[in-house]
């Protein structure tokens, strides 16, 4: 009944399965053994979300460069803008969670309520196809003012490094997960930020993936600044 309840909320049919896993933080996987968390779907439901959005903003703005369309895109899709339509859903109810980050408060995080809504696009996705995927990023975001001033909230170190590449035409930063330490509730990730084709790379730590990728970028932005000024 309670997954029937949010169902309803997010308007699409989407199996109890898929939804059961979109919800279930990996403090609970490792607290059970390993059993399915929503990280993989998130990761899916990132790349669902960042295209229909990038395709929606191609159209809308025509006349924007393509570092003008970046910065608008990361606004939307950023934690800061997914919150507040996770909270809209009553995602935090639904989340399956560890002792310990139910204890710390997991249920109200952003990182968390955000990291979800991906993770249920991305069961939406798996289980309707695109179009179903496509309609439910509409119908959540329909509500969030889509424009060029979302840009000077975007500017973050992933996006300025991005920036600074392309202001050179080189080909984007590749980031890749190194490690990840620490009990499930209090989980450490390193990552690795590195540009090819000026053999540079930095590493990052965070408490998330993405907080991580930001330090990496910071780091190696650090760098390439000094080195090409």
């Amino acid at each position: 009944m309670e997954l029937e309840s949010l169902r309803e909320r997010l308007g699409v049919s989407v199996s109890d399965e898929l939804l059961n896993q979109a919800l279930t933080h990996r403090s609970y996987s490792y607290e059970h053994h390993n059993s399915p968390n929503n990280e993989r779907l998130e990761f899916l439901g990132d790349t669902v979300l960042g295209f229909v959005v990038t395709t929606h903003i191609y159209s809308r703005f025509p006349d924007l460069a393509e570092g003008e369309l970046t910065k608008i895109k990361n606004a939307v899709v950023s934690a800061k803008a997914l919150a507040p339509i996770g909270r809209e859903l009553k995602l935090g109810e639904h989340l399956v969670l560890g002792k310990g980050e139910e204890s710390s408060g997991g249920r109200d995080k952003d990182n968390l309520i955000s990291d979800a809504v991906e993770a249920v696009l991305g069961a939406v996705y798996l289980d309707g196809g695109y179009a179903a995927a496509q309609a439910l990023v509409e119908r959540l975001f329909k509500g969030l003012e889509i424009a060029p001033q979302m840009q000077a909230a975007a500017k973050d170190p992933k996006t300025e490094l991005q920036e600074w590449l392309q202001a050179r035409k080189m080909a984007l930063p590749q980031y890749a997960v190194i490690a990840t330490t620490g009990a499930a509730h209090r989980q450490t990730f390193e990552v690795a930020c590195e540009v090819r084709e000026l053999r540079q790379s930095q590493r990052g730590l965070g408490p998330s993936r993405r907080a991580a990728e930001q330090a990496a970028a910071a780091a190696l932005l650090e760098i390439l600044k000094a080195q090409h000024p």
